[in-house]
């Protein structure tokens, strides 16, 4: 099997404080991030933070005003798309309508011999499962078979780097989970490294080894998912990924911290001095029902969404504060019921109040 070429050492891209003016305003401020070879990273944040003007921008769609972006220890900023080995799938596919899916796939292979660009070509839709329909035209497939075309003809030069803007979008759930599965595996198998855009934290988690969330332009967190999640840079992230609030909380020494629902310790020292009053992030998964013997907090049940294995509770603290809790389903709580939880917290992450109040996610 061909395999993605291999670089030195350097990061495979490297982001260095880049600028992007689009129509008359900023639309990325000076963003720097690094992607190893046959890393998949992710940029993900809501409709116009910039995420894919940041992607065009590495393309080498969009020219940068400030910064440089580096790709194989080379300067490339001002390289043409064509010089960079970069691969790209379009939101709209843009498949040769004309063109069988054996060309289609072939078409960015003529520098190659016809004997190896045949190769490469057989090799590519067997990858993606396309073999039996390499006779046929865009127009005779599905959706899903034409996104399937769209990613091989992006593969099959074997580029350094696949830039992907929300591919999926306008495929059904049980085809993007199959389809974003099945793509990191090839990639993963051909050490090819990818960028994905999306506004999708689910498409995030599942595709990619690093996440970075953008907002107003600004890259907030660049990290693994996990830490992302349990671990989340702003207030914005916390709010952005996952479903959680903020309950109102004081300091109570470097490893403690108290709210309603008791005190809570953290293996990683709180920065804010003790009497500080923070808010503390609370994830639906960081309670548990209570024990069934009196012990825990009591809350009432504001509202159940039933998700399938699991039920999704908005509860009322005695206080008024409210939080979400995610349950198994198989016991089921009605709206109005009481319901004793305890906390099950393996992080515990605080913000200052004012950096809450000004978290706004569209």
């Amino acid at each position: 099997m061909t395999q993605a070429h291999d670089v030195p050492a350097a990061d495979l891209l490297q982001i260095q404080d880049v600028v992007c003016d689009y129509d008359g305003h900023r639309a990325v401020h000076r963003l720097s991030l690094s992607l190893a070879q046959g890393e998949l990273g992710c940029l993900l944040g809501p409709s116009g933070c910039g995420k894919t003007t940041l992607l065009r921008a590495i393309a080498g769609f969009h020219a940068p005003s400030q910064g440089r972006i580096v790709l194989r220890g080379a300067d490339a900023t001002r390289l043409p798309p064509e010089k960079r080995g970069i691969g790209f799938v379009f939101q709209d596919l843009a498949l040769f309508p004309h063109l069988d899916v054996a060309a289609n796939v072939g078409f960015g292979l003529h520098r190659l011999p016809r004997a190896e660009r045949a190769g490469r070509v057989e090799e590519t839709l067997a990858l993606l499962g396309l073999s039996r329909f390499a006779a046929r035209f865009p127009h005779e497939l599905s959706g899903g078979q034409q996104q399937r075309v769209a990613l091989a003809r992006s593969l099959a030069p074997r580029p350094w780097l696949l830039l992907l803007d929300e591919p999926f979008s306008s495929l059904d759930a049980h085809l993007r989970l199959s389809l974003r599965s099945e793509l990191r595996e090839v990639l993963k198998r051909l050490g090819i490294g990818a960028m994905l855009v999306t506004h999708d934290q689910e498409e995030a988690f599942t595709f990619a080894d690093t996440i970075g969330v953008m907002e107003d332009g600004h890259l907030r967190q660049w990290a693994p998912g996990f830490e992302v999640y349990h671990e989340p840079s702003t207030a914005f992230v916390a709010r952005f990924v996952g479903e959680g609030r903020f309950l109102r909380g004081r300091v109570v020494d470097a490893h403690t911290v108290e709210t309603t629902l008791g005190h809570h310790r953290s293996e990683l020292p709180l920065e804010a001095t003790p009497g500080t009053v923070v808010r503390v992030l609370m994830r639906p998964d960081d309670l548990r029902p209570g024990a069934g013997d009196g012990t825990g907090i009591e809350t009432t049940v504001l509202s159940a969404a039933f998700r399938g294995a699991e039920t999704f509770y908005l509860l009322r603290l005695s206080d008024g504060q409210e939080i979400s809790a995610l349950f198994p389903s198989h016991v089921h709580y009605a709206p109005g019921e009481r319901l004793r939880v305890r906390t099950d917290l393996e992080h515990v992450v605080v913000f200052p109040p004012e950096e809450v109040a000004e978290a706004r996610v569209p």
